[in-house]
């Protein structure tokens, strides 16, 4: 599979203008070894806490590895409609082209050594056809080349198209088994148990997520004791889901809502995980939001994912970095569109939105100043 891979990116790469190659290598380089220590990690788990670890890094590989293909067959796909384009509008030259190409080699055809002008026009014709040769030579050569890349671009295309197909078949076995480790391992260290008619109360009674927010403190059941201790991020968390930037906080959405944090575009069913270890203060459905799930990596601060279509966990459970808490959802209505290769190839398939929120001491934070926004976000 691996294999495969590289000499797939590899294809992409000749395929590539060389200006851009170099940041291809970068990209397919680091997905391949994702993948490779994803591989080795999985195949020598042994406990399911282990397999959790090991299923969430393949995961996260995997995606790496799709979004580099992804990536590489945008710019195939751009590079191939160019070349088709202009091969396109050139039939005509093509045409004219053939034709004197093919009057040169009969060098001893009547239409050579007659014009009407008659011996002095038939010897500048001459002249004028022999100067011309090279450069229409090389005018065909470069036509030559175009329709031949444009074919190999079209059959790269295909092999591209396959490979997302096996790989995203992969990744669905990979998010299978990830929900089955899960549930068969161990309890994770759990610091309260939240009083689920409480949770109920405070959720029909809060229009707002301050509202909410403030009102956590009052679902659990028994003393949560201290809560851990995170020094300052600095703006090096990592982003909880690969996705790019939509909207910062305090910028308008498409519905003109303004909100506190910060929108990311994902792709469907994407892993969510744990920028930094954190206590679950909540997990389930809230106002619209969707899924929505409330960390708390320090005393009086709050980091809230909303948007998620399946959760992992309860509320109480202490969990470390990168642990898996969700995964994105799908629509009902593109499912078999959004898990096929055409999507994944078109540029259109990060239809998800992950909102970030961070509070501290219950009032808004901006996130970019916790969590680190990459080139891609």
């Amino acid at each position: 599979m691996i294999r495969r891979a590289s000499l797939l990116f590899a294809a992409f790469l000749m395929a590539t203008p060389l200006s851009a190659q170099s940041d291809m290598v970068a990209v397919a380089e680091a997905a391949l070894a994702r993948l490779e220590a994803a591989t080795d990690q999985l195949g020598t788990a042994e406990k399911a806490r282990d397999r959790v670890a090991a299923l969430t890094d393949t995961i996260l590989a995997f995606e790496d590895g799709l979004a580099a293909i992804r990536e590489g067959l945008r710019r195939v796909a751009v590079r191939e409609r160019v070349l088709s384009e202009r091969l396109r509008t050139q039939d005509a030259e093509i045409a004219a082209l053939m034709g004197v190409l093919q009057s040169l080699g009969r060098e001893n055809s009547p239409t050579v050594l007659l014009h009407p002008a008659g011996a002095l026009g038939t010897a500048r014709a001459s002249m004028l056809l022999a100067e011309m040769g090279p450069a229409m030579n090389a005018r065909a050569a470069t036509l030559r080349s175009d329709l031949t890349e444009a074919r190999s671009l079209r059959a790269l295309q295909q092999a591209a198209s396959g490979r997302i197909e096996e790989g995203l078949q992969q990744l669905q076995e990979a998010r299978a088994a990830l929900n089955t480790a899960i549930a068969e391992r161990q309890p994770l260290p759990q610091r309260f148990t939240a009083d689920p008619t409480r949770t109920a109360i405070l959720i029909a009674s809060t229009e707002t997520l301050e509202g909410f927010a403030s009102g956590l403190s009052q679902i659990t059941e028994d003393d949560p004791g201290a809560a851990l201790t995170m020094p300052d991020p600095d703006g090096n968390l990592p982003l909880p889901v690969n996705g790019v930037l939509l909207h910062g906080a305090g910028e308008a959405d498409a519905a003109g809502v303004v909100r506190e944090g910060i929108l990311l575009a994902t792709r469907p069913q994407a892993l969510v995980t744990a920028p930094t270890a954190a206590t679950i203060r909540f997990i389930g459905d809230l106002l619209d939001l969707g899924q929505v799930v409330v960390l708390e990596p320090r005393a009086d601060s709050l980091i809230i994912l909303a948007g998620l279509g399946r959760t992992y966990g309860k509320a109480g459970l202490v969990i470390p970095e990168g642990e898996p808490i969700g995964m994105m959802g799908v629509p009902a209505t593109d499912r078999d569109e959004l898990l096929s290769p055409s999507s994944e190839g078109a540029g259109t398939d990060r239809t998800e939105t992950l909102y970030i929120e961070v509070r501290q001491d219950n009032r808004p934070v901006d996130p970019t100043t916790w969590f680190r926004l990459g080139p891609t976000n």
